[in-house]
């Protein structure tokens, strides 16, 4: 972190581009775009219909020759060049030409931790498309830990976790550094699912819509909570008949549904904590966790780890935007590291 500041300092813009949604910072006017990561495309002629937003709404709600894609997967893109037509469209020609009247574009970007190389370079491609002539990679739980307020840059243990969309990240932070982190393949998506295929199994009810969270539907309040509602009514489309049904649902069901999918994130913790030096963890029995990304706004998920692991967990003010801050942060130039001279003789 150390080594990169400086040339982060020297970036115009950043991106984070999120299976769920794609943020955009642009020095010296901050955070200007924050839309979902989908894109609307006419099969038939390839052309682009809608994005952000709107291609959001479109999902499920289009005819046979309309598709709503997403070119991120898990934090990776996966279709460099529909990512790099949905980007220049939420950026707008104005603030392209703005951008490329810049004498050497740089650009940073956000990569899940452990990102394979392939991962790596969809990310460089797709900048170097919207015409950055050199790209800066920074590992998402740094720029997450940045964004929070967490200081990372001082030789005491940091904890954070990112619960994105697709996966969520843990880390351990000292020194401007990660000491140990884990990646867990478990994220707001599977929650989600967990819950649809309940709903399936036990009330044969799907849900009506794919573009607003299943969660949202299912759940009112703080449902997932033992001290929320007992039973909520929803509505959805019964699996036999195709009519539209509302069914009266168990809130412990629910709770009892996503236990499975959580579980893997407490192994996860666990896992970094065992791995992390005493000292370390000595330290986290005050600090905590901090938990950042969409997903951490799950009702009851900070309380579920609070009995698991015994410390205490807190949830940044923006935990879905704590990314692209701290990337802004380290582009601005309001990160001082700690500087380590070395000792004379």
């Amino acid at each position: 972190m150390t080594v990169s500041l400086d040339q982060l300092r020297r970036c115009h813009f950043a991106v984070d581009l999120g299976a769920a949604r794609t943020r955009v910072y642009v020095k010296g006017a901050g955070l200007v775009v924050d839309q979902p990561s989908a894109a609307a495309v006419n099969t038939r002629n390839g052309a682009l219909i809608a994005v952000g937003e709107l291609a959001e709404k479109m999902k499920g709600r289009t005819p046979s020759y309309i598709r709503v894609v997403r070119p991120v997967s898990g934090g990776t893109v996966v279709d460099i060049e529909m990512a790099q037509r949905m980007l220049r469209h939420l950026l707008g020609e104005k603030l392209r030409r703005k951008l490329r009247r810049k004498p050497r574009l740089r650009a940073a970007a956000c990569t899940p931790h452990d990102a394979d190389p392939l991962a790596q370079r969809a990310a460089i491609e797709t900048l170097v498309g919207l015409g950055a002539r050199r790209v800066e990679l920074v590992d998402t739980l740094v720029a997450a830990a940045v964004g929070c307020g967490l200081p990372v840059e001082q030789p005491e243990a940091s904890m954070i976790m990112v619960c994105g969309a697709a996966a969520t990240q843990i880390a351990v932070l000292s020194l401007g550094n990660i000491v140990t982190a884990e990646r867990v393949p478990v994220g707001g998506e599977a929650v989600d699912h967990a819950i649809v295929q309940h709903l399936r199994h036990e009330h044969a009810l799907m849900l009506p819509s794919q573009s607003v969270r299943p969660l949202q539907l299912a759940l009112s309040g703080n449902g997932l909570t033992p001290h929320g509602p007992a039973a909520t009514e929803i509505l959805g489309r019964d699996v036999a008949t195709g009519l539209a049904r509302s069914v009266l649902v168990d809130t412990a069901a629910v709770r009892n549904a996503i236990q499975t999918p959580l579980t893997a994130v407490l192994d996860g913790i666990g896992k970094v904590l065992r791995d992390c030096p005493p000292d370390l963890v000595a330290d986290l029995v005050d600090r905590g966790i901090m938990m950042v990304g969409g997903s951490a706004l799950l009702p009851g998920l900070d309380q579920m780890l609070r009995q698991a692991t015994g410390m205490p967990v807190h949830i940044a003010e923006r935990p879905d935007i704590c990314a692209v801050q701290g990337l802004g942060a380290m582009l601005e130039g309001r990160i001082r590291p700690l500087v380590l001279n070395r000792l004379a003789a």
